[in-house]
């Protein structure tokens, strides 16, 4: 461990500090293979995923034991506001009316949590785009609780967590991710994302890692 990397996990650890789990995006639409077909995952992809959401689910639950609050982002696409720049993005066509194909559609079962979902009481905020921040309130809500730092977790790496957590670290965030918590359907991708989120965004580390910082954070 470098000296730099050292001091920045130190100073997360002190006694005292507020931590939160931030888990992105980890609904039926983006985990489920079921419903991922489409997008031609392979089989050491579909293995990294279930470890992935596998290895969320219990950082969920180490959270809730330690005292960290977890908190939820979630995609809700609504048909009546349609996020055209996406559709101009992946269709060419800025005007067209949402897709039956567009994920999370609010209401489905695309857009439910899979393989785990939100306790009574824990934050939740729903977003249009790819970052938790962007027009949700995220930002005030976290500081208003009292919060000093987040990790960030969830679907996809290169995606919807890059977005999270680039806008954490902007908006003044001290943001950890861990490498075994999150994934991508492209294993070269999720490699690259990674490489991007260490150089301009975050620490990265690990789910056990992560754990015994919250431990020694909130003694």
């Amino acid at each position: 461990m470098t000296s730099l990397r050292q001091a920045q996990l130190a100073q997360l650890a002190t006694a005292g500090r507020r931590p939160a789990l931030v888990v992105v995006d980890v609904q039926h639409d983006f985990g489920d293979p079921e419903r991922l077909t489409d997008y031609g995952l392979t089989d050491e992809a579909l293995a990294a995923l279930d470890r992935t959401v596998t290895r969320i689910g219990g950082l969920v639950n180490a959270a809730r034991h330690t005292g960290v609050p977890v908190v939820w982002v979630e995609l809700g696409s609504d048909p009546a506001r349609p996020w055209r720049s996406s559709n101009w993005l992946r269709e060419g066509d800025y005007d067209a009316p949402m897709s039956d194909s567009e994920p999370c559609r609010i209401g489905s079962i695309g857009a439910q949590w899979y393989r785990m979902e939100p306790a009574l009481g824990e934050l939740r905020v729903v977003k249009r785009g790819y970052s938790g921040f962007l027009g949700t309130g995220l930002d005030e809500k976290l500081r208003a609780a009292g919060h000093d730092w987040l990790t960030i977790v969830g679907l996809t790496s290169e995606c919807c967590v890059d977005a999270t957590a680039q806008d954490a670290m902007q908006l003044d965030w001290p943001v950890v991710v861990p490498r075994d918590a999150t994934t991508a359907y492209d294993l070269a991708v999720h490699e690259a994302a990674l490489v991007q989120l260490e150089l301009n965004v975050a620490v990265l580390s690990d789910a056990d890692e992560v754990v015994d910082l919250w431990k020694r954070a909130v003694a």
